[in-house]
């Protein structure tokens, strides 16, 4: 790896920023339950994220297992959303969560190990709010930063999707050379930077996440907050950082906070129109990805996580 690479990658993980603090901890993961669906398993459970936080978890592992499976990261705001189901049948999705996509169930009935989590509104800040309440997120940000200012909240989204991995690279059932990353709009964010940035994923499928600075809410306190300001002062964008992965291979799907501009960052950044390293699907209907560009995705993970007999 060369060192101006090396340099790039630094580069992004210092303005992401890390705890100040000390914030060791000894990770725990403690399974509380599972629930029989006719394709998969689903298993919950509670896993530490900080050294006095916890997050829930969902796990889904095909029934038809044969040997370790390829393994997806699904990252969301909670991980009943990706399912698209409460598999406790207890408390009911709050009501901007009840139709996303369930790209956690689609990949699990397509062969893959897939563990969602809660996101770090729900397990960092300290307050009586429900889940459901968008003030959480403001809170979450604005928490984090009296706690830990030299760490964006972007940055501590993608400590807790690494967790998500963790869980992927710990079980014997997962394939750990066959690991990838999806998300839709804030899990489209979580994906890309994780997936990035960690070594362990080998393919990325972000739908509408805001490849370009202006599309989206990058500058929201939980994302990069101020600190955008200094990225744009050094002229940063992400077709540098993708260089840096050496164009790790990347599905996105755009429609609204992506478009067109989006594919030319792409192919600044390294990607070609031709190459089986991007797929790049603009359905331009808007934020909401079309099942068939959605299934358009899960084949592009399919060349690049499951080995070819």
């Amino acid at each position: 790896m060369s060192s101006s690479i090396i340099n790039t990658l630094r580069y992004w993980q210092d303005r992401i920023g890390r705890p100040e603090k000390d914030y060791t901890f000894v990770p725990h993961l403690e399974k509380i339950g599972a629930y029989s669906y006719e394709k998969f398993i689903c298993e919950e459970y509670r896993q530490q994220n900080g050294p006095d936080t916890f997050q829930r978890v969902l796990m889904c592992v095909p029934r038809d297992r044969k040997g370790p499976l390829p393994g997806v990261a699904v990252p969301f705001y909670y991980p009943e959303a990706m399912l698209g189901d409460v598999p406790n049948g207890q408390e009911p999705l709050p009501e901007r969560y009840d139709v996303t996509i369930a790209m956690m169930r689609h990949l699990a009935e397509r062969g893959y190990v897939t563990v969602s989590g809660e996101a770090s509104h729900l397990t960092y800040p300290r307050c009586a709010l429900s889940r459901g309440d968008w003030n959480r997120w403001h809170l979450f940000g604005e928490q984090l930063k009296e706690a830990h200012p030299a760490w964006t909240g972007i940055g501590k989204l993608v400590f807790d999707t690494q967790t998500l991995l963790d869980v992927l690279s710990s079980d014997p059932r997962v394939d750990v050379s066959c690991i990838g990353i999806a998300g839709h709009s804030l899990g489209g964010k979580m994906a890309f930077y994780t997936g990035c940035l960690d070594p362990r994923v080998k393919a990325i499928c972000a739908s509408d996440f805001g490849l370009i600075w202006e599309n989206t809410n990058w500058n929201d306190i939980w994302y990069w907050g101020s600190r955008l300001d200094e990225l744009k002062a050094d002229s940063a964008c992400h077709d540098a950082f993708l260089r840096a992965t050496g164009a790790k291979p990347l599905a996105v799907l755009a429609g609204e906070a992506d478009n067109e501009a989006s594919l030319r960052l792409l192919e600044r950044a390294g990607y070609t129109a031709d190459s089986p390293r991007l797929c790049f699907i603009n359905h331009a209907t808007g934020h909401r990805p079309p099942v068939d560009v959605l299934y358009q995705g899960y084949d592009f993970l399919d060349l690049h996580l499951k080995k070819q007999a």
